[in-house]
């Protein structure tokens, strides 16, 4: 947090037609104000992405603030909170995948939300972006924009796309810290089952560390429409608190990763492979659910821990399912 001070200097009431005014020397003039970041080199980069992992309490506080139609009223602000384990699930050095995996605990039961992922790549060359309703295809990232950048991209439930964009890490006033560029994704499941007046979001997104875990801030534009033809509706912002915190039960959330992990795995390398073979990814958005493979995809992981199915059956049958799901990019 930036500390500002403030200071008043007194002031005396002179009358000026007695006075003769001073030259004014270059030099009494304040110094040109120095930046307060600096660039973070690839491994101090690497330890922050990596420093997100963990177990930690989170609050998600969104809040609508600034109508650009005229007619528009604000919806309430929503905050809310939980428990959530992020884990290193991939670590090659250049490119690191995090996975979130939410905990809810219930009188006395416990449940394992499988929740977003985050790919972080140093010095991409492209990346898998939201382009347009149910849309996702690949964007060349400009090679003048690419050396020291680290490209994220966010992942839904289902491991299916939800937007990416790049940037560079610095330290600013001594804090690690991610700003990416302006990027399209569809609506959050929180606005798309309001039945909104827009339906895309043209944001930037901030992440930082803090003494006590990392905060994920987003200045969000709500839109009508996807590129340079859609119409500003409200500006939203949200902040998204993560505080270490491991008094909850952490070893379910290892456990169900343990049990699900080469089933995910198999996933994400179907996705991959669609938006190769396919051109990208098209697949129908649902309000309730985020995808249209979501729900189906999460109930099979289910399926497997519960040792109703053997890994290669779940595999087979999901990977089915995303096939069907999607369409190839004209």
């Amino acid at each position: 947090m930036k500390a500002f001070r403030n200071s008043v200097a007194a002031l005396a009431v002179i009358s000026c037609s007695t006075l003769t005014p001073l030259p004014v020397s270059a030099q009494s003039a304040p110094p040109v104000q120095q930046s307060l970041a600096t660039a973070m080199d690839f491994e101090a980069a690497r330890t922050a992405i990596l420093a997100m992992a963990g177990n930690y309490k989170v609050r998600f506080d969104m809040r609508e603030a600034t109508p650009w139609a005229a007619d528009y009223t604000l919806y309430e602000e929503k905050v809310s909170g939980g428990h959530e384990v992020v884990r290193v699930i991939e670590d090659r050095g250049d490119f690191i995948a995090l996975q979130h995996l939410l905990v809810i605990e219930h009188d006395g039961s416990t449940m394992i939300i499988k929740h977003w992922r985050q790919d972080w790549q140093y010095q991409p060359t492209r990346i898998l972006a939201y382009t347009d309703a149910d849309t996702w295809a690949y964007r060349t990232v400009p090679e003048s924009e690419r050396a020291g950048a680290w490209s994220q991209t966010v992942w839904q439930v289902d491991d299916s796309p939800r937007y990416a964009g790049w940037g560079k890490w610095q330290s600013v006033a001594g804090i690690p810290t991610w700003t990416s560029n302006p990027s399209w994704r569809p609506l959050a499941r929180r606005d798309a089952v309001r039945s909104p007046a827009y339906d895309s979001y043209y944001a930037v997104n901030r992440h930082q560390l803090t003494p006590t875990g990392w905060i994920h801030w987003q200045d969000n534009m709500k839109m009508r429409g996807v590129g340079p033809d859609a119409e500003p509706v409200v500006q939203e912002y949200v902040l998204n608190t993560y505080t270490k915190f491991d008094e909850y039960d952490v070893a379910a959330a290892d456990t169900y990763w343990e049990a699900t992990k080469g089933y995910w795995a198999a996933i994400r390398g179907q996705w991959d492979s669609i938006a190769e073979t396919k051109g990208g990814i098209r697949i129908m958005e649902v309000a309730e659910t985020g995808s249209a493979t979501s729900v189906r995809l999460l109930e099979i992981a289910d399926a497997l821990q519960a040792g109703e199915v053997t890994e290669a059956e779940a595999i087979a049958q999901a990977e089915a399912l995303m096939d069907q799901a999607t369409a190839a990019l004209e």
